[in-house]
């Protein structure tokens, strides 16, 4: 059959082949093959596809996952990886990340749109390729249009730079927003990290109030599992909770599309990178019109204290920001199985003071959450666990060899399920009385002696008897020393001191001032739940406060910081100026004419103004917000609620508000009525009374 007859019988009209023809002889030539487009997309206009409100569209998820069972599976989610509503969200939020600002909806522009469909359309066709950098279908809002053809060195640069693109930031945006809310009623409430309305002070929290009593402590390091997953183990997690075959394609493509570069390949990049190192010290870069600032100040040095264990961020072949996600889909196994082994473990007694006949018995006085006393003849055996990303920490209330046993299990499980192989320098065990770091707090036990008996003469001790165990939350100072040693703020460890911060040495002091403020507050509200934060705040503003007057002293020529106190006061809120020109005008009159910045006092110069340690207690069974207003909108949604809530009504023999109101309307109308009668009756005896006299 010839192509003539071919086009005949699908019915091609002449001027379609001819259009056809045209376009692809018109198209500019790329390294892929183009595929042909359907003619009714080509005419396809976008704006017709916005019908609805994404918010709602993620919500009616939120919802529906929820109300579903926990082990339920998702087998088509299709239908929201189509919906355009989502993809036009996804590209605001990337370009929030990329641009520092969140474009309206009104505000994107036609050809973005198209572009935007025609990503959409390769995403549901099979037909996208994850950092595909010589055609992209999507370019970022920064992105000049390229009219010239690209030069070898630049397309090769452009290719093996780690920059990814942002098409794949848009498609993971997409898959993140369909898939968080499918797999958050499956996780474990034991797992804090990469998690809504949960973070590392939930973590505090929540072993301040449940691992008291515990005397062994299991500390686990996983972080092999976010460095790099065999795919088949991401793949078989994923497959548990939808069944999707695009959006398990798309992930299972971004999984392997990534291989680790090999030495040979970095020994070869090393004298560019240096060159390029070279040309960055020597040339000053200038930001784009739209290009977001860098972090400020207070901000990288806030992120240079983050603790190791929340240090750590996934990142898995092309998926980007779903990365995390995938890495608590994978550890939720983990999770699960030791839920199960808490349950195993536990072995009530009724000598102990609590957890005498279940696991949730333990009711702490709100004023001490952690008091656990130690009297009994007999304790109960008990564990718990909780993991923030890659670390876990397990509490153990009975012998040593208990926790040796559950290593051993936790090592067989972890190589049979994830492929990895641990070691005892990756499962640590230690007692409560050496004290366990965890995100940075030492987690430690205190004797409490609530009585202390003393001879009349000598004033010695007769008897010390502890009655209770008190778990003690306390930051690590050492840890902070090395954070400031390693920012180059102090020198030294047992005594260190304060060095000049050199990095704010071409700032005012009213801004470098105000960047330390923050920096102090955040750090104030990093250590809210520690017993020594006024120690750890105040040693912070003690550094801040000696390395601003190091730093003035240099900048002023003032020679020592005690000249910088006696004129900048204690708090280093008075100006510093570097002549005393008498036809100068003063300050407060600079100020007062806006041709000066206001100078905020460094904070936290006196103990007093330090805040104490946060000790509200936290709730046994905590659940967060988002979570908890999910379940209460779904149990309103549900008719059989309403019909048990009037059945046990009736039961008790409860009024409903209903009835109530209805009643007291009853009665006001009905006496109304009766008081009106009964008025109008006696005026017409009076009246007729007066006229027969």
């Amino acid at each position: 059959m010839s192509f003539r007859k071919i086009v005949e019988h699908f019915g091609f009209h002449r001027t379609t082949l001819s259009f056809f023809h045209f376009h692809h002889l018109s198209r500019p030539f790329t390294s892929h093959s183009p595929q042909p487009h359907h003619q009714g997309n080509q005419n396809l206009d976008p704006h017709s596809l916005l019908k609805e409100d994404p918010i709602e569209i993620c919500t009616s998820l939120w919802v529906k996952t929820f109300s579903s069972p926990p082990n339920a599976s998702f087998p088509n989610l299709t239908g929201f990886l189509s919906n355009f509503d989502l993809w036009l969200l996804a590209y605001q939020r990337s370009c929030a990340h990329a641009t520092g600002t969140f474009p309206p909806r009104n505000a994107v522009g036609t050809p973005v749109l198209h572009s935007l469909l025609s990503l959409r359309n390769a995403v549901i066709r099979n037909r996208f390729e994850w950092n595909n950098k010589t055609n992209p279908l999507l370019r970022a809002p920064n992105d000049a249009a390229v009219t010239k053809p690209l030069s070898k060195r630049r397309l090769q640069a452009a290719i093996k730079s780690d920059a990814s693109c942002f098409q794949d930031r848009v498609v993971q945006e997409v898959l993140l927003m369909i898939l968080e809310p499918v797999f958050e009623p499956r996780f474990s409430p034991k797992s804090h990290a990469f998690r809504p309305g949960r973070n590392a002070h939930t973590v505090i929290r929540t072993i301040r109030s449940n691992f008291a009593g515990y005397l062994w402590f299991l500390k686990g390091d996983l972080s092999e599992i976010l460095n790099h997953v065999d795919p088949h183990v991401v793949m078989c997690s994923l497959e548990k909770g939808t069944r999707d075959k695009k959006i398990l394609g798309l992930i299972k493509s971004a999984l392997e599309g990534v291989q680790m570069r090999s030495l040979s390949r970095k020994e070869e990049n090393v004298e560019e990178l240096m060159r390029l190192k070279k040309r960055r010290a020597t040339k000053k870069r200038i930001l784009k019109e739209n290009e977001p600032k860098p972090d400020p100040y207070w901000l990288r040095t806030f992120f240079s204290f983050a603790p190791e264990e929340a240090a750590k961020v996934p990142n898995y072949g092309h998926c980007g920001i779903l990365s995390p996600l995938l890495a608590n889909v994978c550890l939720n196994e983990l999770d699960c199985w030791m839920e199960k082994r808490i349950v195993e473990f536990f072995r009530p007694s009724e000598f102990d003071s609590i957890w005498k006949y279940s696991i949730d018995d333990g009711c702490h006085n709100p004023a001490w959450p952690e008091f656990v006393p130690s009297s009994g003849k007999e304790k109960t055996r008990k564990m718990d666990y909780i993991r923030y990303g890659g670390h876990f920490l397990i509490g153990i209330r009975g012998p040593r060899e208990d926790a040796v046993e559950l290593r051993k299990k936790i090592v067989a499980f972890c190589e049979s399920v994830f492929g990895v192989r641990l070691d005892n320098s990756t499962l640590e065990i230690e007692h409560i009385t050496r004290g366990i770091r965890f995100l940075d707090h030492i987690i430690c036990r205190r004797v409490i002696h609530p009585t202390l008996r003393y001879t009349g003469s000598g004033g010695n001790i007769v008897s010390e008897k502890g009655v209770g165990t008190l778990l003690s939350v306390t930051a690590s100072l050492q840890q902070c020393i090395r954070q400031f040693r390693r920012l180059e703020l102090v020198k030294g460890d047992k005594d260190p001191e304060p060095l000049p911060c050199n990095p704010m040495l071409y700032s005012g002091q009213a801004h470098t001032n105000s960047q330390m403020n923050k920096f102090l507050e955040t750090m104030a509200d990093w250590y809210r739940y520690a017993d020594n934060r006024k120690k750890v705040v105040g040693f912070c503003a003690y550094v801040v406060r000696s390395s601003l007057a190091k730093l003035y002293a240099a900048r002023y020529r003032l020679k020592s910081r005690a000249k910088v106190y006696g004129i900048a006061s204690r708090n280093l809120s008075r100006p510093l100026r570097e002549s005393s020109n008498n036809s100068a005008p003063e300050y407060s009159d600079l100020l007062r004419m806006g041709l000066v910045d206001a100078i905020e006092g460094v904070q936290f110069s006196h103990m007093s103004l330090i805040p104490s340690c946060d000790y509200t207690p936290f709730p046994r069974n905590w659940t967060p917000d988002h979570e908890r207003l999910l379940h209460e909108y779904i149990k309103l949604e549900n008719p059989k609620f309403f019909c048990e809530l009037l059945r046990s009504v009736k039961q008790k023999g409860l009024n409903l508000p209903q009835d109530e109101i209805s009643q007291m309307i009853w009665n006001y109308k009905t006496r109304g009525v009766c008081y009106f009668r009964s008025n109008e009756d006696n005026k017409l005896k009076s009246d007729f009374k007066e006229i027969t006299e």
